[in-house]
């Protein structure tokens, strides 16, 4: 392993020599100047991990020669040694990207810690997080092995995303191979859940978790009050781990009132969980009472183009109060734009929702275009996109608005995506829907093992094309494909980001409430 190289800047320089010598005796290489000059000359030829600046050098000064350092190379860490302890130098310190500072006389210990905190520290973390996850890691997988309960299933999926977010700025492939591997093992045993309980939860409504068609009955509508505007955004195809990553921008402006979550039903689609949601009613019983609005798989034109008449129903048929209420869907930049142009007409309303579809577009556009395939290529880019979008989006923007004001805020959405690495094959007829993690039609043909198959339709709420319809919803990270093109087709969706079918990262949802700071 190659030695730490330290530059060390002090016009007496000599008096620091035990302190050089007690480094030098722990295997750090250390190289003294006596101002701020060579401390330029020194820093431009040779490679230092860390730099020691005094701040009181005659010639050019601690905070000068860092100004020089920083712009010749910022990533290096700069520590600042004063006597001086005034605000007005610290602030200037500060304001001059200073990564640390020490006060006069230095003692070793203080010296090695700062070493280690900056030279060492991603190696310390890195070490201690994976040896963490491995203590978790049996506990974890016996734990899942005797999940009987919904609230087990959030707690477990909360554990794991807990890990890979800590692990993935870990250079360890080993713990990340060993993740993916439990992730795998939690989707198995999670689909075999949701088949045993499903259709129970749907024929037992108060036996299971809140599901997608009863959110605004118990999540929503108990947080309206009077005088206090409600913002219900909903980021269509937005996974439990990009709210995360989102939650630490939001947090800037918001307190986290309330983390809760909800399940998505079958099958995890825009066109039956978000009609669902703005509706109050299962997709059986949306084709009964908008029989002109539903939209069945086979039926031509868009299926989600009538949410607004949908929330206008549920909440004179629900909540059964007189609210002004809006409903908007952004899917342009410059429908953002007209959200925040006008916000203040939305002020006057009880509740406002609003739905944002950029990450859906992610999703699709992960499929369809190669250079968006390559930026995320992996669920971690695929985090990163999302948050690179939401910091530069008009959402932020209206956000940041409402934060000055006295408001509720939630966030949700409608489904998450799998990445999905498991072709199976399936035969279907013409008339056979297009999503690649659930199918509905007669004579299906399909892999057992790879599917939760529900023959009677009715009995999970689900309406039918035809008298012998059935569904059939993909485990996992499965795909279906058709033995057609086969490996065409495999090339081009293998590693994408769909949804439809049965998985933690589709079926748990974040339902998040916030209050501005």
């Amino acid at each position: 392993m190659q030695k730490i190289h330290i530059l060390w800047a002090d016009d007496e320089i000599e008096f620091l020599k035990p302190h050089i010598l007690l480094l030098e005796q722990k295997d750090y290489k250390v190289k003294t100047v006596n101002n701020g000059s060579d401390a330029v000359e020194a820093f431009q030829n040779e490679p230092f991990d860390l730099v020691f600046l005094d701040e009181n050098m005659p010639g050019l000064t601690g905070l000068e020669t860092l100004d020089i350092l920083k712009e010749i190379n910022p990533s290096i860490p700069m520590v600042l040694v004063t006597k001086n302890e005034e605000e007005h130098l610290m602030e200037d310190a500060i304001g001059a990207k200073i990564d640390d500072y020490l006060i006069k006389p230095v003692n070793p210990k203080q010296i090695l810690l700062t070493i280690k905190k900056f030279t060492e520290n991603k190696r310390l973390i890195s070490e201690r997080t994976s040896m963490a996850y491995q203590q978790d890691f049996r506990e974890l997988g016996m734990r899942m092995n005797d999940i009987g309960s919904y609230h087990e299933w959030v707690h477990a999926y909360k554990k794991l995303l807990y890990w890979e977010l800590s692990l993935e700025k870990l250079e360890d492939a080993g713990m990340h191979e060993i993740l993916t591997m439990q992730k795998s093992e939690a989707n198995l045993l999670f689909s075999k859940f949701i088949e045993k309980e499903y259709l129970h939860w749907i024929k037992n409504p108060e036996e299971g978790p809140t599901l997608s068609h009863q959110l605004f009955k118990k999540k929503v509508f108990p947080k309206l009050e009077p005088e206090k505007p409600t913002f219900f955004f909903l980021i269509d195809n937005l996974r439990y781990d990009q709210w995360k990553v989102i939650n630490e921008v939001i947090t800037d402006y918001y307190r986290v009132e309330e983390e809760d979550n909800y399940y998505s039903i079958l099958p995890t689609a825009t066109q039956y969980a978000r009609n669902a949601i703005f509706s109050g009613l299962t997709p059986l019983e949306m084709e009964k009472r908008f029989p002109n609005e539903w939209q069945n798989d086979d039926d031509e034109g868009g299926k989600n183009l009538y949410e607004d008449v949908f929330l206008a129903d549920q909440i004179k048929r629900v909540y059964r109060k007189d609210i002004r209420h809006s409903y908007t869907k952004v899917i342009t930049m410059e429908q953002g734009k007209d959200v925040l142009d006008n916000i203040n007409k939305y002020m006057q309303n009880d509740l406002n929702v609003l739905v944002y579809n950029f990450v859906d577009m992610l999703s699709h556009a992960r499929t369809d275009v190669a250079m968006i395939r390559e930026l995320a290529n992996d669920d971690a880019a695929y985090r990163s996109l999302t948050l690179s979008w939401f910091e530069h989006s008009p959402l932020l923007d209206v956000l940041k608005w409402l934060a000055q004001k006295n408001v509720r805020v939630i966030i949700t959405t409608d489904h998450g995506t799998i990445r999905v690495k498991k072709p199976s094959k399936i035969i279907g007829d013409r008339n056979t829907n297009t999503n690649l993690r659930y199918k509905q039609g007669k004579n299906l043909n399909y892999i057992d093992k790879d599917v939760f198959v529900i023959k009677n339709p009715h009995e999970a709420q689900l309406p039918k094309v035809h008298v012998s319809s059935a569904y059939v919803f993909a485990k996992e990270d499965a795909f279906f494909v058709y033995p057609n093109n086969y490996n065409q087709f495999v090339n081009y969706f293998n590693g994408t980001f769909q949804h439809g079918g049965i998985s933690l990262e589709e079926m748990i949802i974040p339902f998040i409430t916030y209050s501005p700071k």
